[in-house]
């Protein structure tokens, strides 16, 4: 069913409440001394906050679908967005991020960019070409979360400074940094396949794929 422009867009302002509980609540603070903490805040802007916004922005009539060169553009954001994540999982600019406020809104700012570009390329098109390589992007996504997860998940010893991972939630530092590991390798991995095989099943089985029409828009209910 189609429906008008900004009809049915509530996950875009559900997408912005995650994103100010986020950012506003107590993780933030939280995330300078507990890896947990900052990885509860990561995996929330991206497959919590970022997927509500995309899926409101296609439901308010956003379209890729006229973008010139839309599977080059895939390419490029699912290999910046797997960058910025691995980058700033590196101790130093990890360290960097949970000592200094400037860096650590950069952080969280190429998070959400990252996260809401892989999103909306994956779900604001209907041509059969992008969204197969959406698909393999969201793959490829989930299995680069997991290794993530797993290396910090099984690591010996820790990985950052030990002020950094003094632990949240009854954990002590190693066990700090381990389950932030699990829920990267979790949570991460997850939403990303989910992800993939959402798009998967509209490939498959929908109806109006392929169907590029001007000015008409999907409804997403």
């Amino acid at each position: 069913m189609r429906t008008g422009p900004g009809a049915g867009a509530w996950p875009l302002a559900l997408g912005f409440v995650v994103l100010a509980g986020l950012w506003l609540g107590p993780l933030p603070a939280m995330s300078r001394t507990a890896f947990s903490a900052h990885m509860l805040l990561h995996l929330g802007v991206v497959v919590l906050a970022a997927p509500l916004l995309a899926i409101g922005l296609v439901r308010a009539g956003v379209c890729l679908d006229r973008v010139g060169g839309l599977r080059t553009w895939m390419v490029v954001v699912f290999a910046m967005e797997m960058v910025v994540v691995w980058g700033w999982h590196a101790p130093a600019l990890h360290e960097a991020a949970a000592r200094h406020v400037g860096v650590f809104v950069l952080q969280q700012f190429s998070f959400l960019v990252v996260g809401l570009g892989v999103w909306l390329l994956g779900f604001a098109t209907l041509q059969r070409g992008a969204m197969a390589t959406a698909i393999l992007g969201f793959a490829l996504t989930s299995t680069h979360m997991t290794m993530l997860g797993l290396l910090l998940t099984l690591a010996p010893r820790l990985i950052y400074p030990a002020e950094l991972c003094l632990g949240a939630f009854g954990f002590e530092q190693l066990e700090d940094q381990r389950f932030g590991g699990v829920l990267m390798a979790a949570w991460g991995g997850l939403a990303y396949m989910a992800g993939g095989v959402v798009l998967g099943c509209r490939l498959l089985w929908g109806a109006d794929v392929e169907e590029v029409v001007p000015g008409e828009q999907r409804d997403w209910r």
